[in-house]
C-alpha cells in the first residue's frame, strides 16, 4: 500500500509528515545608538576580543583608557587599526573608545579593526560596500595550531634516531 502525499503538512501529522515550525530567531541587532549615542562593535582575532564605541566626534581614539600611539607602538598595528576609517574617509570625524582583551599586540590591532568596521557599519548602512570591498568586515578566522601528544610543539617533532 503506497503512503499518500499530502499538500497541507499539518493537516494530519499521523502520516509522518512534521510541520515546519518556525524558530524564534535571534535578537535582532539594535539599529540605532544605545543611551550614551554609541554605536558597538566586536572584533575578534586569533585569543583576542575588541569591544569597540564610536560616536560622531572629533576623532579621538582611546585604546584600554590609553592613546592610540601610546597603546599601539608598532606603526603597522596603528595603521590597520585606521584602515576602516580612512577606508571610508572619516578619521576625525569619530570617538573611538576600544576595550581589548587577550592575545597579543597585533592579534589586538586585528581585533579593533574588526571592531571599528563593524561599529561603521551599523552607524551607516552606505558603508557596508566600501568596508567589504576593502576586506575590513571579513574574520581573519586563523588560529594557532595545537600541540599534538607525543610531539615537542604543533609540527615539530622529537629528533628520530635509528640506533
Amino acid at each position: 500500500m503506497a503512503e499518500t502525499q499530502i499538500d497541507n503538512p499539518t493537516a494530519n501529522p499521523a502520516a509522518g509528515n512534521k510541520a515546519q515550525v518556525p524558530q524564534p530567531s535571534e535578537k535582532p541587532a539594535k539599529k540605532g545608538p544605545d543611551k550614551g549615542g554609541f554605536y558597538w562593535g566586536t572584533g575578534r582575532r586569533k585569543s583576542s576580543v575588541a569591544r569597540v564605541r564610536i560616536k560622531p566626534g572629533d576623532g579621538k581614539l582611546i585604546v584600554n583608557k590609553k592613546e592610540l600611539n601610546d597603546y599601539f607602538v608598532r606603526e603597522q598595528d596603528r595603521k590597520a587599526v585606521l584602515a576602516p576609517l580612512k577606508t571610508v574617509d572619516a578619521e576625525k570625524s569619530f570617538d573611538i573608545f576600544i576595550n581589548v582583551k587577550g592575545g597579543g599586540i597585533t592579534g589586538q590591532a586585528g581585533a579593533a579593526l574588526l571592531g571599528i568596521a563593524r561599529a561603521l557599519r551599523k552607524y551607516d548602512e552606505n558603508y557596508l560596500q566600501p568596508l567589504r570591498d576593502g576586506g575590513h568586515l571579513t574574520r581573519d578566522s586563523r588560529m594557532v595550531e595545537r600541540k599534538k601528544p607525543g610531539q615537542k610543539g604543533a609540527r615539530k617533532k622529537f629528533q628520530f634516531s635509528k640506533r
